[in-house]
């Protein structure tokens, strides 16, 4: 099931904007009357999707929508008045943030919504891999530090290292990270 933040300052506000996210699907939907009440509803839960209902009693929303982008891999929309929408969408855009203008309709809302959530999809796919790739990373570094010791203290050269790492996590069933990190602990302690 997918969830909403739905910050604004008037419950007529969150009760539209609740009307229209559980249009399609069932959505559970959280909501907030301030930008200090909904940071610390992010800081505690991840929301597929927030919507800022503009203006917000202590600060307009558009620093606390840059906020969630930084912070959480959240889609986030925007609604402000038509006349500020060029503005602030250029103020917000680079960031990720959607603009809908007020008075709002629904089939633009609805798009919105969707690329918030495609935007949320693509943005945990990206986290992953990235966590991946870091993983690789530091797998090589450590190898890479363990062939050092092996030509340091066994006189190997760079291929012999690399292959004894090789022959030795083939043998044992172990990764080379595994091998490496053991050739680590037993030259450099």
């Amino acid at each position: 099931m997918d969830s909403a933040l739905i910050v604004s300052n008037s419950d007529k506000g969150i009760d539209l904007i609740s009307q229209l996210l559980n249009t399609n699907a069932k959505i559970e939907v959280t909501s907030a009357k301030s930008s200090g009440e909904a940071r610390r509803l992010i800081n505690a839960a991840e929301f597929d999707i927030v919507v800022i209902n503009t203006p917000l009693t202590d600060e307009f929303g558009d620093n606390l929508a840059v906020t969630i982008t930084e912070i959480s891999a959240s889609g986030v929309i925007l609604i402000v008045n038509n006349e500020m929408a060029d503005d602030i969408s250029a103020k917000v855009e680079n960031f990720g943030v959607l603009i809908v203008s007020k008075p709002i309709i629904r089939q633009v809302f609805m798009q919105s919504l969707k690329l918030a959530m495609a935007s949320k999809k693509r943005i945990l796919i990206l986290k992953s891999e990235n966590i991946s790739l870091q993983q690789k990373i530091e797998e090589i570094r450590i190898v890479t530090r363990a062939k050092c010791v092996l030509i340091q203290y066994l006189n190997m050269t760079e291929i012999q290292a690399h292959r004894y790492i090789e022959k030795q996590a083939m043998d044992m069933r172990k990764t080379r990270q595994e091998i490496a990190q053991s050739i680590l602990k037993t030259y450099e302690t």
